[in-house]
């Protein structure tokens, strides 16, 4: 299916039209009715049966078929199960009445359990489709990552429909298509990238954690090729939600805490290792001090603990000699 758009009459030049119909019926009934009193009972009966077969069903007709149109509010219009077109524009409008659908409430209430649904009802309201941006967030979902470590995830979808002959009719209810796609494609992104770097993965592998602008736009792309063949358009797609399942969380915690660690360590022993050097460097070139091999490791030695200890140091004043 194709959206076709389509123009239809105003709906401001029928309106007298539609008041002056519907005011004719009764006033040609009661016209009836007085013939009756005046021994004109053929005319009379003519004009009430007139009124209640012919006036009283145009006058229906032609109201049911003025509708108005909100701002990025559509109307698709179905004659005898035949697509018609799509009306777009905002405004009042009349058009073919048998071509216009009415119904209730568009939406119905699902109670399963403790959890609420709010699904499309089954009902002509379908045929009014709305243009507006539309965003929904999906349920946490627990799943693996490409390592197999089980993560929560949970992303933002932001939507909008833009072909409406392929949203009716190309899909059953097509927000519940949009949120089931959504969820799948979600689980789909989480199984292709790991939560977080490896040990020897490097910082060149793409993770969800590390990695969050090309992940969203991976999702969004994602989103789109499944979405886009029912006339939706995918305008953003995030993640909102992303961390390790309880039941790992903590064995993680203390991994990242361990990496980070290291990684503190690295860069304290680094340190002090060109502060020993340049110690040595400045004596040795200052000529303040000569020292041998042996002496060298003792104050490489000394330096080393004061510098990459984790409690401050005390000093200790030694008397003797290194020999002695």
């Amino acid at each position: 299916m194709e959206e076709k758009r389509v123009s239809v009459g105003s709906g401001w030049v029928m309106l007298p039209l539609v008041i002056l119909t519907a005011l004719a019926t009764p006033a040609v009934f009661v016209r009836g009715v007085m013939f009756l009193d005046h021994d004109q009972a053929g005319l009379g009966a003519s004009m009430m049966v007139a009124s209640l077969i012919v006036l009283a069903p145009l006058a229906l007709l032609l109201l049911w078929g003025l509708f108005i149109l909100q701002p990025n509010e559509a109307r698709v219009l179905v004659l005898f199960g035949r697509y018609v077109g799509t009306v777009r524009e905002p405004g009042f409008y009349w058009t073919n009445p048998f071509s216009v659908i009415r119904g209730g409430s568009a939406y119905t209430v699902v109670r399963e359990g403790q959890q609420v649904t709010v699904r499309p009802a089954p009902s002509k309201r379908k045929y009014r489709v709305s243009l507006r941006a539309r965003n929904f967030e999906t349920q946490h979902l627990k799943v693996n990552d490409q390592r197999g470590n089980p993560i929560e995830i949970a992303a933002v979808v932001v939507w909008c429909v833009d072909d409406t002959a392929k949203a009716l009719f190309d899909v059953d209810e097509y927000e519940n298509y949009v949120n089931v796609q959504s969820e799948t494609a979600v689980r789909h992104l989480a199984s292709s990238y790991p939560y977080d770097h490896s040990e020897d993965g490097g910082a060149a592998e793409l993770t969800l954690r590390g990695n969050s602008d090309a992940v969203n736009a991976a999702l969004k792309n994602e989103l789109q090729d499944r979405l886009g063949r029912v006339g939706v358009v995918v305008e953003d797609a995030r993640l909102t939600h992303l961390a390790y399942s309880p039941e790992i969380a903590g064995a993680m915690l203390r991994r990242q805490q361990a990496e980070a660690i290291i990684a503190a360590r690295q860069k304290i022993v680094h340190g002090a290792v060109s502060m020993v050097e340049m110690a040595l460097t400045e004596l040795s070139e200052r000529q303040v001090v000569e020292l041998d091999e042996e002496r060298k490791a003792a104050m490489v030695g000394n330096l080393l603990v004061v510098l990459c200890g984790l409690a401050e140091a005390e000093p200790v004043i030694n008397t003797g000699t290194l020999y002695h």
